[in-house]
């Protein structure tokens, strides 16, 4: 990395953070708008400017989703190298580094953890198409869900709070939206369905996905669209930091308890899901799982110690399908756990 120019970038909605760096010397901070247009042209200058080619410029910025985008097709267009790496890594290794503070200085560090971790570096490829649209679609179906829902409620709430005539003519109207958002939500799931029909890579990593116990579709569309396809992380355990499950562990020395290499997603819905999984092990006649809740238990572990290690053993187990790209089969699974205890 001592031939090359390193350019760190802090990624907003609005506006992009960067700074360039050259060994240890700051050669330029700025910001530029988080629009194709705006990056290509402030990337442009700065080639222009110190005499840079596109093989000694490497661009390193967290994964932040959509956000990114932007930063992706002027990358793709430019032919320049671009590095996304996993938020928990980056923070780990920057304790300083937290979200909304201070960009300038993130962005800094940014250039610095790329610069010293030249053997972590994994060049980010074009992204799929039809992953994207599955992507977009998966969020558009989950807002109009959202909508529909608050509607609901806000319709069952109100009939207890005014008169009959005035719910009569409220009522009608929501109804109505009701009735819009719930035709809307059935065409984006006709979309998202024929996304599966269309792509056999999707369609073979829901299949092996639902092979496993308690993974329904939901779960593992979510799966599929928070993954980017499992390929945007390495493995499970930092799936699992990610989605703010990874066991906490206490330092011996000192009592205290360690935070996994990574951090908890902001996206709630994906550790509700997998709670949801787990929870509906507890309800089948005969489980695998279910009986290692209840043998935990028996042992002294705490209850909800034992749910969180069943949703790590899902994660796992997923990671593990779409590896081997094999349908889960739990015996062999048992005979390869034993194996390597």
């Amino acid at each position: 990395m001592e031939n090359n120019y390193i350019l760190g970038v802090v990624v907003g909605k609005i506006r992009l953070e960067f700074c360039l760096l050259f060994g240890d010397k700051v050669l330029q901070q700025g910001e530029v708008m988080n629009e194709t247009s705006e990056i290509r042209l402030a990337f442009g200058l700065l080639i222009k400017d110190f005499h840079i080619s596109n093989d000694q410029l490497i661009i390193c910025a967290e994964h932040s989703g959509q956000y990114n985008y932007p930063l992706i097709y002027t990358c793709e267009s430019g032919l320049y190298k671009l590095w996304l790496e996993n938020p928990g890594r980056m923070k780990y290794y920057c304790s300083g580094l937290q979200p909304a503070k201070n960009y300038k200085l993130n962005c800094k560090q940014i250039a610095v953890y790329a610069s010293r971790n030249s053997d972590k570096i994994a060049m980010c490829q074009p992204p799929d198409s039809e992953v994207e649209h599955l992507k977009q679609a998966y969020n558009e179906w989950i807002m109009l869900e959202a909508d529909s829902a608050k509607l609901k409620f806000q319709l069952f709430e109100m009939k207890n709070y005014m008169s009959e005539d005035v719910f009569n003519v409220n009522a009608k109207r929501l109804v109505d939206l009701i009735k819009g958002l719930e035709a809307a939500i059935a065409a984006v799931e006709n979309e998202i369905k024929c996304i599966f029909v269309l792509n056999s890579h999707v369609a073979r990593q829901m299949d092996l996905l639902t092979s496993i116990e308690a993974i329904s579709w939901d779960v593992a569309l979510k799966m599929i669209v928070e993954t980017d396809a499992f390929t945007r992380f390495e493995n499970s355990r930092q799936f699992c930091s990610h989605a703010g499950i990874a066991p906490v562990h206490k330092d011996l020395k000192t009592n205290q308890r360690l935070q996994p290499n990574g951090i908890a997603t902001k996206d709630k819905s994906i550790k509700f899901l997998l709670n949801q999984a787990a929870l509906s092990i507890m309800k089948k006649d005969d489980s695998e799982l279910k009986n290692y809740f209840y043998r935990k238990v028996n042992e002294g572990k705490d209850e909800k110690v034992v749910i969180n290690a069943i949703r790590v053993k899902l994660v796992a187990r997923m990671f593990a399908v779409i590896k081997n790209n094999q349908r889960y089969q739990p015996v062999f699974q048992e005979e390869l756990q034993y194996h390597h205890q």
